[in-house]
């Protein structure tokens, strides 16, 4: 497989995929009762050129094939920081945000028209307490964060789905907007952190970006990062910053991986085990995301 950057088509891998794997997706059985809360996500979502890497649509299909469908989805995506709390437009058909550059033209004409999520935004809202205040940014779309993976999980838009802003850097805090979620997940509702492992992107040389040679605080990050969540060791990941070998190189800054604090407070038991789905790098960069019940 070449990678993904020497593209010659821009999203060839995806149409393949549209044509030969996702009409797969149609017989996907949705979440009933019956099936228990579905999990909370932490994803590396990537960017455009996940559209030309066949191994990655692959491994995030694959794991969306294996939950049942949800009712609504909730994504708390790295590009979208605001405090207090923010919800997206609720309404059929939001607007996507092409929050990135350099990319072929394509992909800033892709669209993802998901249902309305007015329900799922007035759930959220009356979950959190008063100290926490949830206000509704009418004209806010869905970021790459969130559209990007979402068009590989579930292809036909076919879903509603939020996006809830980040509104600290603090793990705490995070943890505890996410225990407020939990709920949710008792009504098939799916959470996702996205973000990536690592981000480093200033950090990267073009040997290791072009031809994906993974820098050493890259994949030292990820081993710690990867020990510490099988482990259950919340206290560590809380103290990233000081205890993470490869830090700041592996994130200059924090968005990329505050996300995961919200997933996992989200979780049933947080410091229990996750379940890795995708590993490896991409561009250099390491792409680990897991599912916490």
């Amino acid at each position: 497989m070449s990678f993904p950057m020497r593209a010659t088509e821009p999203g060839a891998a995806f149409d393949d995929f549209l044509d030969d794997v996702a009409p797969s997706s149609l017989d996907q059985p949705v979440w009933t009762p019956d099936a228990g809360p579905m999990p909370a996500l932490y994803v590396s979502h990537g960017a455009p050129p996940l559209f030309d890497d066949p191994l990655w649509i692959s491994e995030l299909f694959a794991w969306s094939q294996a939950l049942p469908k949800p009712t609504a989805i909730l994504m708390v995506s790295a590009h979208w920081e605001a405090s207090p709390l923010r919800i997206s437009a609720t309404g059929a058909a939001v607007p996507l945000v092409y929050d990135f550059g350099g990319f072929a033209q394509r992909y800033f004409s892709m669209s993802y028209p998901t249902p309305d999520a007015v329900v799922l935004a007035a759930r959220v809202a009356a979950l959190m307490p008063d100290d926490e205040p949830v206000r509704q940014d009418s004209t806010r779309g869905l970021d790459h964060g969130a559209w990007v993976p979402l068009k590989v999980m579930y292809p036909y838009a076919d879903v509603p789905v939020l996006q809830l802003s980040i509104p600290t850097h603090d793990p705490a805090r995070l943890m505890e907007v996410g225990r407020r979620l939990r709920p949710l997940r008792d009504d098939g509702v799916l959470i996702v952190g996205s973000g990536f492992m690592t981000h480093g992107l200033p950090y990267l040389t073009r040997e290791q970006f072009v031809d994906n040679v993974v820098p050493t605080w890259s994949a030292e990050f990820d081993h710690w990062a990867a020990d510490a969540l099988a482990a259950g060791d919340l206290d560590s990941l809380a103290a990233y910053r000081e205890r993470a070998p490869g830090m700041p190189y592996a994130h200059p800054t924090v968005e990329h991986f505050v996300p995961l604090f919200l997933a996992l407070g989200a979780a049933t038991t947080p410091d229990g085990p996750v379940d890795t789905t995708v590993e490896g790098f991409q561009f250099g960069l390491a792409k680990r995301s897991f599912q916490v019940d």
